[in-house]
């Protein structure tokens, strides 16, 4: 013992083995064996271990605890459980028994009974820092975010110098959109612990959402050489919407998966189905009143069903919205998951026989990797929710177009790209739009003057753009910034950087939020949306264009910064895609200083609107029935997956 507690392990389990073979009933040398066998990662043997010292006393509660430690680090969830019950039969008081099971059942993401464990390991252990802190994270799991911060908040008062802790109560503010709280919950997890991974992309990103941009640059600056020297240093979707390059995008989704989502045992053998009809899984949490689920419903309903058997498998709470029930309408078979553990649904998705997965969330909001990490099907796709690679060896296609993704960036992603021949996105011919607009003045509007608006996500604008924003109101007497409110602390911020720019705050206008039609009508009442660079808007850009908004946009270096452009090309408005911030400027300016040039454009995207491949659902659905088909027919032929292009179908 003096010897293992020196950490020379090796010589230490040299003379347990030794006492075992003088004394093979030894519990206590067996019992540290487990520990041995633990500290160095070597589970199962750690389990057999443990197993022989309960056989000889079955009763003492704390073996079967650490049997369950042993289990859980080998992903034998439901023996954990079992073992950790046996311990708590064994023991009513053990509190570390109670918060162990509560962990394994919060990765099983049964939240309730996890709380519960939680709640029983407080009350025998009041002063138990990490029971607090993992109970918010099933309460977060629940969506009670004000009692997931109260738990954090009772964690941090226990152990206040726990990086972790401020972390993840950020994680719950920025669910809750307290983005100046969040930030400033992250700033103090990086102080205490400077090289915490991710935390700097999260920081940054929450201040994003609050438009404050005080170290703007700098904090960019690190994050991008963090990234580019190998660290962890934000999760991929945050660098989306600063200043980045495709190469630290890869690099960074490299990093993540790696840390966070490693490639797990496959769940797909080798198999190749025969079925009558090719089976496609819809993988998503955004499939009901979301921008995901408004632009991708029209292509699940004209999925041809001779040829196709779809699946939808939902992890959005469930809820009873008109979207929700048009989407469940619109599949062959609907599974929600959402109460299913990733591991239960990889199983689900496994047993069905799914040909090709496809992912519609990335490492977007509720991503649920681990499902692709298990390799449930033989074929899975990257599309739509995530605009960029994801850096995954198990992830073997991407859906772009040749806008979004050039082919000299195609070394900047993990996944073989296929080129859709108009734009990738996909759109709802049947969009419904509010029918009667409200006025100005209903709007907050001014009764006169030019409109321009921009209602992307608060995150998205940088203080690049604004500064070309600013410049075109000082040009165009009269006119306004019309943009969404977001959350409480954007509007204020933007005022202010306004007023700092020598703009009266009040010519900048807030959009409250509202029905999708209603939003949409009031689009009637702009003259000119102004895209933002880094992170475009993309179903922004598609709401803007189907109601007959023109659409300014720069192309960026990116991915997330080239959807508009992709857009603008299938709707055949080129002259709406600039390459540099000059000339976005001057294409503003010219527009909003010529009438007659803004209406001829405003006529030709109502004359393209119908016309052009854009809102064709049913020429992109065929297109994309086209790249399935390609993929399961290499995979049939036992080929490996392999980048490729789809050739256009008539236009319907």
């Amino acid at each position: 013992m003096a010897l293992h507690h020196a950490g020379q392990l090796s010589e230490a389990e040299r003379l347990y083995h030794s006492v075992l073979q003088a004394y093979p009933s030894h519990v206590d040398a067996l019992h540290l064996l487990w520990l041995l066998h633990y500290q160095r990662g070597e589970y199962e043997e750690a389990v057999r271990h443990i197993d022989l010292a309960i056989a000889l006393n079955p009763t003492v509660a704390e073996l079967h605890n650490n049997r369950g430690s042993a289990l859980k680090e080998v992903r034998r969830p439901e023996e954990a459980l079992a073992s950790y019950g046996n311990a708590i039969a064994l023991d009513s008081n053990y509190a570390n028994a109670f918060y162990n099971r509560g962990n394994v059942l919060k990765d099983l993401q049964r939240f309730e009974e996890a709380l519960a464990d939680y709640d029983r390991a407080i009350a025998l252990n009041p002063d138990h820092a990490e029971s607090l802190n993992n109970r918010g994270i099933a309460l977060r799991g629940l969506r009670r975010l004000d009692e997931a911060v109260a738990s954090y908040d009772r964690a941090i008062a226990l152990r206040p110098a726990d990086a972790s802790f401020f972390c993840n109560r950020g994680h719950v503010l920025t669910d809750m959109k307290r983005f100046d709280a969040a930030a400033a919950s992250y700033h103090q997890a990086m102080a205490l612990n400077p090289n915490i991974d991710f935390v700097p992309g999260l920081h940054l990103h929450a201040k994003m959402h609050a438009c404050d941009w005080t170290g703007f640059d700098a904090e960019c600056a690190t994050i991008n050489a963090a990234v580019e020297s190998g660290r962890a240093a934000a999760v991929p979707f945050q660098l989306l919407a600063m200043p980045s390059s495709a190469a630290i995008q890869h690099q960074c989704a490299r990093l993540y998966v790696s840390n966070q989502y490693p490639a797990l045992a496959p769940l797909w053998r080798g198999e190749r189905y025969r079925h009558d009809r090719m089976r496609i899984a819809y993988l998503s949490s955004d499939l009901s009143d979301h921008a995901v689920g408004y632009l991708i419903i029209g292509l699940f309903e004209q999925h041809d069903k001779a040829r196709f058997e779809t699946f939808a498998m939902s992890f959005a709470p469930p809820s009873d919205s008109e979207m929700r029930h048009r989407v469940m309408r619109a599949f062959d078979h609907f599974t929600d998951v959402y109460m299913l553990s990733d591991a239960a649904t990889a199983e689900s998705i496994r047993r069905l026989e799914v040909d090709i997965l496809v992912d519609l969330q990335g490492f977007t909001r509720d991503a649920r990797v681990n499902i692709l990490a298990r390799r449930p099907a033989p074929i899975q796709v990257n599309y739509l929710g995530y605009p960029g690679t994801m850096g995954a060896d198990y992830v073997d296609y991407l859906i772009a177009d040749r806008v979004v993704l050039p082919e000299e960036q195609r070394a900047h992603y993990s996944e073989n790209v296929v080129y859709m021949p108009d734009s990738y996105q996909a759109n709802d011919v049947g969009r419904r739009i509010g029918t009667v607009a409200p006025s100005r003045a209903q709007a907050g509007l001014p009764e006169t003057g030019l409109v321009f608006c921009s209602f992307n996500n608060n995150f998205k604008i940088t203080p690049d753009i604004f500064d070309v924003w600013m410049r075109l109101l000082r040009a165009i007497d009269g006119s306004v910034l019309w943009l969404l409110a977001g959350n409480a602390s954007a509007p204020g911020n933007l005022r202010r950087e306004a007023a700092q720019r020598g703009i009266a705050p009040e010519r900048l206008i807030f959009a409250p939020t509202m029905t999708l039609e209603n939003h949409l009508a009031r689009h009637r009442l702009a003259d000119l949306f102004l895209d933002t660079l880094y992170y475009n808007a993309h179903t922004t850009a598609s709401d803007a264009l189907w109601v007959g908004l023109p659409v300014l946009t720069c192309a960026g270096g990116t991915f997330a910064g080239r959807v508009a452009a992709s857009l603008l090309s299938a709707i055949g408005l080129p002259e709406l895609i600039t390459y540099s911030l000059d000339d976005y400027e001057a294409q503003a300016l010219r527009l909003a200083r010529d009438p007659v040039l803004l209406a001829s454009i405003r006529d030709k995207l109502a004359m393209h609107r119908l016309s052009h491949p854009l809102f064709d659902t049913e020429r992109f659905t065929r297109n994309i029935e086209a790249a399935y088909a390609t993929m399961w027919e290499r995979f049939q032929r036992g080929e490996p997956p392999q980048s490729f292009s789809v050739a256009p179908t008539r236009r319907s």
